[in-house]
């Protein structure tokens, strides 16, 4: 997607009342390195600069690819360049074979997680704006200071994934919010204990119908295109929004959706009128 038909795509959702514009942050596609894709952080500051209200961040920027201090100073420039509507999502590596493809190092899951634990800490720590002596596992940073501050003097943080051994206990430990990916959407409630105090968002592939008659043509383009995620909904606005009221009583404040045309302005505009209203 070039960046025009992006821009024309949050704007739109903007203007239809929608809370923010997420992005992915890889080095090339995983399925299709010879495709070309914008650079995470240069797409969300652009977002950022083109819009108003609307939110921006990643679900989720790779704890591997930034040092700790240099994502602190990143994420807290966009924030007060934005006006505080930077919302900071990380994870610690979804695909293993990017890390090591692109001179990384991959020290496997466990170490990972733990790298990313002390990155939320080391961030936060220089969020304060207060000089950081540290002395990890795994960075170390004298007489560091990251300044300016986030406008609220943080950024929200997203921890996305479900995993009982390592991602879960990150989310009750560090993160801001849980973001419930597709492929366990249908465990929110089960899964929602190991969360803690973390307000609780979810990812779903959407196929909006704009009527009976097209029903079956998208429910169908949903499923090729988005089925292995998990999570599928998909139907007219009625429906759409039944199933998201089922989430959304499971605890969810925040719903991340893909739509089945990778959100259309026309789409984006239906689910504002006719589903929105719904979850109010």
């Amino acid at each position: 997607m070039d960046f025009a038909t992006i821009e024309r795509r949050v704007r739109a959702a903007e203007e239809a009342g929608f809370h923010s514009a997420w992005f992915i942050d890889h080095l090339a596609p995983p399925r299709g390195r010879d495709l070309g894709m914008l650079d995470a952080w240069t797409v969300a500051t652009a977002v950022a600069m083109r819009t108003e209200r609307l939110h921006v961040g990643h679900l989720v920027l790779c704890a591997e690819f930034r040092h700790p201090a240099v994502l602190a100073k990143m994420a807290a420039s966009l924030d007060v360049i934005s006006g505080g509507r930077f919302e900071l999502g990380l994870g610690w590596g979804s695909v293993a074979g990017e890390l090591t493809d692109y001179g990384f190092t991959d020290p496997g899951p466990p170490a990972r997680a733990a790298r990313l634990a002390e990155a939320i800490d080391l961030v936060r720590l220089l969020w304060t704006g207060e000089p950081v002596d540290f002395d990890g596992a795994h960075w170390t940073l004298q007489d560091a200071v990251c300044l300016p501050r986030p406008v609220s003097g943080r950024v929200p943080i997203h921890i996305g994934g479900s995993g009982p051994k390592l991602t879960m206990p990150l989310v009750a430990g560090r993160a801001d919010w849980w973001n419930c990916p597709s492929t366990a959407a249908d465990r929110l409630a089960e899964l929602r204990p190991s969360a803690g105090r973390a307000r609780v968002s979810v990812q779903h592939p959407i196929g909006l119908a704009p009527s009976s008659a097209a029903r079956d043509e998208v429910v169908e383009t949903t499923h090729r295109r988005f089925g292995a995620w998990g999570g599928v909904i998909a139907g007219t606005p009625d429906e759409v929004a039944a199933a998201l009221l089922r989430q959304r009583d499971a605890g969810a404040e925040l719903f991340v959706c893909q739509f089945h045309d990778f959100g259309a302005p026309e789409t984006v505009r239906l689910f504002a009128d006719e589903v929105l209203p719904a979850l109010e």
